[in-house]
């Protein structure tokens, strides 16, 4: 081969491989622009559920939460006592 149709075979290679990858990085940035406008719809979906249905589940949690912190404020006097009991019952 000539040293002339070894440039023209190279600058051809090239050109493919610039059209090669632009093709792809244009799907890519097809695929991108789909999972985007997905996790927008998601996020408003989200929103939704949060504001109908979660928000709601607020009191009830406030409702729950005050005798939670009572019962986890007696439990060491009661494991106290409990130790007490045990060592009495057990002659230690």
């Amino acid at each position: 081969m000539s040293r002339e149709l070894l440039i023209l075979i190279s600058y051809i290679e090239a050109a493919l491989l610039v059209v090669i990858l632009s093709i792809g990085l244009n799907q890519v940035r097809k695929r991108l622009i789909i999972i985007s406008n997905g996790l927008g719809e998601l996020g408003g979906m989200l929103a939704t559920v949060e504001s109908q249905h979660l928000r709601g589940l607020a009191k009830w949690v406030a409702d729950i939460n005050g005798p939670l912190q009572v019962i986890t404020g007696v439990l060491p006097g009661i494991a106290a006592k409990a130790a007490l009991v045990v060592r009495k019952a057990t002659g230690g």
